[in-house]
C-alpha cells in the first residue's frame, strides 16, 4: 500500500456522469491486482476521508492506473473537473483482489460494477464469456469485444437481452466453471444462488461506502457464516477483507 501525488494522465467522460481517468502512480501500478481498489483524496480540504474508486485498467510499464467511476456525490463531481496534468493524494492498492483461476470463466458486471471487470478480462487467459448488466447506457463494451466473448442484459431492452445478468446468462446459455462478478447486492446474490444451484464456484466483489479503506473504522461490514478474526462477531471488513470474497461466506439479507 501506497500513498503519494498521483498525475492525472487523462480525463474524458464515457457516459451520463460516468468519467474515464488515467493516473500516473507507478508504485500502485507495480503492485495492483484485478479486483483491488484506491482511495482518491479530494482537494478540497473540507472533505477528509477518500473515496474508494475501483481499478478498471493496470499498466505496470507506464506506471499508470485507470479507474473509470460515476459522480455519486460531491467528491467524485470534483474528481470529474479535474484535468490532465493536475494531481491528488492516492493511496492504494487496497483489499484483496480475484483469484485468477484456470477454469472456463463467466465474468459478470453489472452498472458501476463493470469497471473493475475489464483488466480481470484481459489477464485472464482461459475461456471466458463477459456478461454486461446496463440500465440502458452502454460503456466500455467494446473493450470487453476485444477480449472475450460479450453477452448484454439490459433494463429497458435497448440492447441484448431485456432484464438481468440472471436472464441473459440463460438465454445466451452461457456456461463455466467459475464466476467473477461485481455489482449491485441483489445481483451478486442472484448470482451466488445461481453459482449454488448449478455447482459452480463464484468469487463476487462487494459494493460499500467506506470510510478509512484500511479496516481500522469497521464503518464497511458485511454478515459472513464464520466469525471475523477481527472482531469475533459474524461480519467481515469489505475493504481490508475484501472487496472479493468466495459467494459462499456471505449471507445476503
Amino acid at each position: 500500500m501506497v500513498k503519494e501525488r498521483a498525475v492525472i494522465v487523462s480525463q474524458k467522460c464515457i457516459g451520463t456522469d460516468i468519467y474515464d481517468m488515467v493516473l500516473s502512480f507507478p508504485k500502485g501500478a507495480k503492485e495492483a491486482k484485478p479486483g483491488q481498489f484506491i482511495a482518491m483524496y479530494c482537494e478540497d480540504g473540507t472533505k477528509l476521508l477518500p473515496r474508494p474508486i475501483s481499478i478498471c485498467g493496470i499498466d505496470a510499464e507506464k506506471g499508470t492506473l485507470r479507474v473509470v467511476y460515476r459522480i455519486a456525490g460531491e467528491g467524485t463531481r470534483l474528481f470529474s473537473e479535474m484535468k490532465e496534468g493536475g494531481s491528488l493524494e492516492v493511496m492504494g492498492p487496497l483489499g484483496n483482489g480475484f483469484t485468477m483461476k484456470d477454469k472456463k470463466a463467466v465474468i459478470v458486471g453489472g452498472g458501476i460494477g463493470i469497471p473493475p471487470m475489464l483488466e480481470l478480462a484481459r489477464q485472464l487467459s482461459c475461456e471466458k464469456t463477459v456478461v454486461l448488466g446496463y440500465r440502458d447506457e452502454l460503456f466500455l463494451k467494446e473493450e470487453f469485444d476485444s477480449c472475450a466473448d460479450v453477452v448484454v442484459a439490459t433494463e429497458d431492452g435497448s440492447c441484448g437481452t431485456k432484464g438481468t445478468v440472471i436472464d441473459a446468462i440463460k438465454a445466451a446459455q452461457v456456461s463455466g466453471d467459475i464466476i467473477y462478478a461485481c455489482g449491485p447486492m441483489p445481483m451478486l446474490k442472484a448470482l451466488a444462488e445461481y453459482a449454488d444451484e448449478y455447482g459452480m464456484e463464484a468469487q463476487i466483489s462487494l459494493e460499500e461506502r467506506m470510510a478509512c479503506g484500511i479496516g481500522a473504522c469497521l464503518g464497511c461490514i458485511c454478515k459472513t457464516k464464520e466469525k471475523d478474526h477481527h472482531t469475533n462477531v459474524n461480519n467481515t471488513r469489505i475493504c481490508k477483507d475484501g472487496p472479493v470474497f468466495d459467494a459462499k461466506e456471505v449471507v445476503f439479507s
